[in-house]
């Protein structure tokens, strides 16, 4: 074989494998979009009625149906992934999680670290108190009383804002154990919250106080870093289920009223 056949033959061979190559790049990179389908979601599995296990031990809450919802909406997978509250925002920053849905209200700090979905909670934070307590009658009088908070909850920093005593906490739930132990004398939360705790515990000897909270906005969280197009799917499937009612109907099975809309 002459030099010159043996130097085409190389160079046929040398664009066979350049051109395999390229065809393998794009598979690898197809099969990425579909691994991007599937998300990772981080929640709390104690927090009712937004996400907490019923009486068979399954995950459930009002956070969890309008995640499905919209997962099954716009074809995407999810898994959820339990831990405390002050651990989230960690997993969430260390890419444990890819997504967080945990009644995350929407405020400039968050904003200034992650990305937020349309909102699909809207409420209004009430401070709950023993229903014999007269001490405590506004928000502004709990100055030096102790409240009950997750430390980076918006209810947190309104009760440090306020000049509270703050006994922390992993969610609701353990506030209200100790404002009905009497440990503490409150805790700042939102209304729904409150009305499932008395829905579900209509012997419960608390009151809520209403004061100027402005109202709250959750939404679903996500890393800086995320793309932004799986962003806007959720969005799109949050529209499409307000849209046919799917929201609100997911909705009223949890709180009786359409707290997906602002009022």
């Amino acid at each position: 074989m002459g030099c010159k056949m043996k130097k085409a033959i190389f160079l046929i061979m040398t664009v066979m494998v350049i051109l395999a190559a390229c065809g393998s790049g794009k598979d690898t990179k197809e099969t990425s979009n579909k691994d991007d389908k599937k998300l990772v979601v981080g929640t709390e599995g104690t927090y009712s009625p937004f996400s907490f296990h019923d009486k068979n031990d399954k995950l459930t809450g009002y956070d969890i149906d309008v995640t499905k919802a919209v997962a099954k909406e716009i074809g995407y997978k999810v898994e959820f992934k339990e831990t405390q509250w002050d651990s989230m925002f960690a997993g969430l920053d260390s890419g444990r999680f890819d997504m967080i849905a945990n009644q995350v209200g929407i405020n400039d700090e968050r904003k200034a670290k992650y990305k937020f979905s349309d909102p699909y909670t809207y409420s209004k934070g009430v401070l709950v108190v023993n229903e014999n307590n007269k001490d405590i009658k506004s928000f502004d009088d709990v100055k030096g009383k102790k409240l009950a908070q997750t430390l980076t909850s918006n209810y947190g920093q309104l009760a440090k804002s306020k000049g509270a005593d703050i006994t922390k906490v992993d969610g609701f739930n353990q506030a209200m154990d100790l404002l009905q132990s009497k440990r503490v004398e409150g805790t700042f939360n939102d209304n729904v919250s409150y009305l499932d705790y008395k829905k579900q515990k209509p012997n419960a000897k608390i009151k809520a106080i209403e004061g100027n909270a402005e109202q709250s906005k959750s939404a679903f969280t996500f890393n800086k870093k995320q793309d932004d197009k799986v962003i806007k799917d959720f969005n799109k499937g949050l529209k499409t289920l307000k849209d046919n009612g799917e929201l609100e109907k997911i909705s009223k099975k949890w709180f009786g009223a359409n707290v997906s809309e602002p009022k």
